[in-house]
């Protein structure tokens, strides 16, 4: 049955405006047709039945879809029953025309109903049929024709002649905002905007005000959510210089991930940035231009945290007694202290609720959470229900880089988003197993935030692969998952890794980088436009504001990608649909042509249907079918958006 959690630990996850796909295994003994509905109940106690349908008779499972349009904990449960006028029409369709237990069959289609004549008395589709049922006068044929008219057969499929009915057990969905689940995110430095270098080669840091001269570009590029790196004072103790160097000049900012320093700890602001009350403008100036603001909980210190002297039992110690430094082979991380929760850890857990609190009472509503699986996971089930009892519309997203257990669990014990390994799937065959595995396998708990890069992910594929490589994995990402996001830089083709890293080179997180946003798009070189493109789409589909929703097709090309999201019209607000076909060619450094192959039942069509669809980045238009051919120049249009019409093209 689904959805569900794994091992039912924990309730299964939806955001308003989730269309959730409710399925269950349904049989009973002997031959009779079954039916079967759900029964939602939703935060305020309303009602509401779904028909299922079985979608693999072989196998007895049913399945239905329903939207959910309120926040807050709704129910579920599974109600089925003997359908005896279904199972007396096939019965009827076989034994009649054989001549077979020809009277006793008609007599017992007349029972039925006169007992569906007793619930609706007056209905005339149901006595008109009961008449000629009984009229000995006609031939068995004629009389057996009258149960099949189409009024009679609608009726008695909305309203069924049920028996046996059995109620299945209540079960819990959590159903959180819209923003837990369909997102579109930028991550900026506040340091890097507005930054200045003097002749003398000093800095001047960006601050939040400079900063806030950057959200309209961000707004006007279609992004929803502006994530912030730690805002939080930076250690000196063992700071990195450029490039993660062991040395720090007198000029080197720091990596904002070093917090604490005699300036205070994670709920104080670097006074390079400004104050409290200007992160509150800041976050003013960000709801203006229609964007929230998330911030980074990184808990962890520098060596010149508060914490360190006020607190050492918070801190992993050594054998000589002094705190061990943050390690991820081959990473080392001399100017970071790990927390550790096994001293005291209703202290700390305490003081870290205290943070969060406090920047909730700021008007923080979303949290991007650094390394969660390096604290325990009661700890953070402990958090994120804490939390969610006192500020329901609060979002924590999981940089869980990790393995995929330890990576599942964050998600079923609350976060609401997570990280995943999409950016190191590259290849056709394994972004077509990836993405069946979000949208199908994971997707009742876990929610992909498909990222194409971070301050410490440049991979190989986008170092080679030049502007198409950037411009495939934008696509992808923005289509294949509600949620996605950048880091800021990727509209420039920042592809120079740091030798010996996956990472770029002068990295920002240990110094300022001010880029030229206006030359860069005069000169057009400049992705910006591109990206705006692809948040248009996205806002213009619902389709692609869906997870579940995402089916793979067919290429003859092992490096073109096929992918479809489907919206049936019951959902839309204008009733007709929304379906939409991605193809990417994944390979950056070629032409690809070939045919793709689509299974047409899956965008809502007949197996055999011919169709116009329209090129939303080109606003070219085709007419398609079942097998099309396609040629994607890596260099030039690597990647189809292909909206689904009816008319041909013009």
């Amino acid at each position: 049955m689904s959805p569900r959690q794994p091992q039912n630990a924990f309730a299964p996850k939806a955001w308003v405006g989730e269309v959730v796909p409710f399925r269950a295994t349904i049989f009973a003994e002997g031959h009779d047709l079954l039916g079967a509905e759900i029964v939602l109940t939703d935060p305020h106690g309303k009602q509401t039945s779904h028909r299922m349908r079985s979608i693999a008779s072989g196998l007895d499972l049913w399945e239905t879809s329903a939207l959910v349009d309120a926040q807050g904990q709704w129910t579920f449960q599974i109600r089925a029953w003997r359908d005896d006028w279904a199972s007396w029409m096939r019965a009827a369709n076989l034994k009649i025309p054989a001549g077979v237990d020809v009277d006793v069959t008609l007599d017992a289609g007349a029972l039925l109903l006169k007992r569906a004549a007793k619930q609706r008395p007056r209905n005339r589709a149901i006595a008109a049929a009961l008449a000629i049922l009984t009229d000995a006068s006609l031939t068995p044929d004629e009389r057996l024709e009258a149960a099949r008219e189409a009024k009679l057969t609608a009726l008695l499929d909305e309203e069924p002649l049920a028996s046996l009915t059995t109620t299945g057990d209540s079960h819990p969905l959590r159903v959180e905002r819209t923003r837990a689940g369909v997102g579109s995110w930028y991550e900026f430095f506040p340091r890097s905007e507005g930054a200045r270098r003097h002749k003398d080669g000093r800095w001047s840091s960006g601050t939040f005000a400079t900063a806030a001269r950057r959200l309209p570009a961000i707004a006007d590029m279609g992004f929803e959510v502006v994530y912030l790196p730690p805002i939080h004072p930076i250690g000196t103790s063992f700071r990195k210089g450029p490039n993660n160097s062991l040395e720090a000049g007198p000029n080197d900012p720091g990596s904002p991930w070093a917090i604490g320093s005699a300036a205070g700890g994670h709920d104080a602001v670097h006074p390079d940035l400004g104050t409290i009350d200007d992160f509150t403008k800041f976050l003013n100036a960000a709801k203006k231009n229609d964007l929230e603001v998330a911030i980074d909980l990184a808990l962890q210190c520098s060596p010149d945290h508060p914490w360190v002297t006020e607190h050492p039992e918070w801190f992993a110690h050594r054998a000589d007694g002094t705190i061990a430094y943050a390690e991820n082979p081959p990473k080392k991380y001399q100017d970071i202290y790990p927390l550790d929760f096994d001293n005291d850890e209703v202290g700390l857990r305490e003081e870290i609720l205290r943070i969060v609190t406090h920047w909730i009472d700021i008007g923080v509503k979303i949290f991007r959470v650094d390394n969660p699986h390096t604290k325990p996971l009661r700890f953070w089930e402990w958090l994120l229900h804490e939390v969610a009892l006192a500020h329901p519309d609060v979002v924590f997203f999981a940089e869980a880089f990790t393995r995929p257990a330890p990576l599942r669990a964050l998600a079923e014990v609350g976060f609401q988003q997570s990280y995943t390994y999409f950016t190191w799937r590259n290849t056709k065959q394994e972004l077509e197993t990836y993405l069946s595995e979000l949208s199908h396998e994971t997707s009742d708990y876990l929610r992909p935030n498909l990222f194409v890069n971070t301050p410490d992910i440049l991979t190989e594929y986008l170092q080679f692969g030049g502007v198409p490589a950037y411009r495939i994995r934008a696509a992808i990402a923005a289509t294949a998952s509600p949620s996605w996001g950048v880091y800021s830089g990727y509209e420039l083709i920042e592809n120079i890794a740091r030798p010996g890293a996956e990472e770029n080179i002068d990295n920002e997180k240990y110094e300022y980088r001010p880029r030229d946003w206006a030359k860069a798009e005069h000169d057009g070189q400049s992705l910006a436009p591109y990206l705006k493109e692809l948040n248009r789409i996205r806002a213009g589909h619902p389709a692609l504001r869906q997870l579940k929703n995402l089916a793979i097709h067919w290429s003859d090309d092992d490096a073109i990608l096929v992918y479809s999201k489907y919206l049936d019209g019951r959902f839309t607000a204008d009733g007709s649909g929304d379906a939409i076909i991605v193809v990417a060619n994944v390979d950056p450094h070629s032409v690809r042509e070939t045919t793709v192959h689509l299974d047409l039942q899956a965008i809502g069509l007949d197996p055999d249907a011919e169709f116009a669809v329209t090129d939303l980045l080109t606003q070219d238009r085709f007419r398609w079918g079942r097998d099309n051919f396609v040629r994607l120049d890596a260099f030039t249009s690597p990647v189809h958006i292909l909206s689904v019409e009816t008319g041909g093209p013009r």
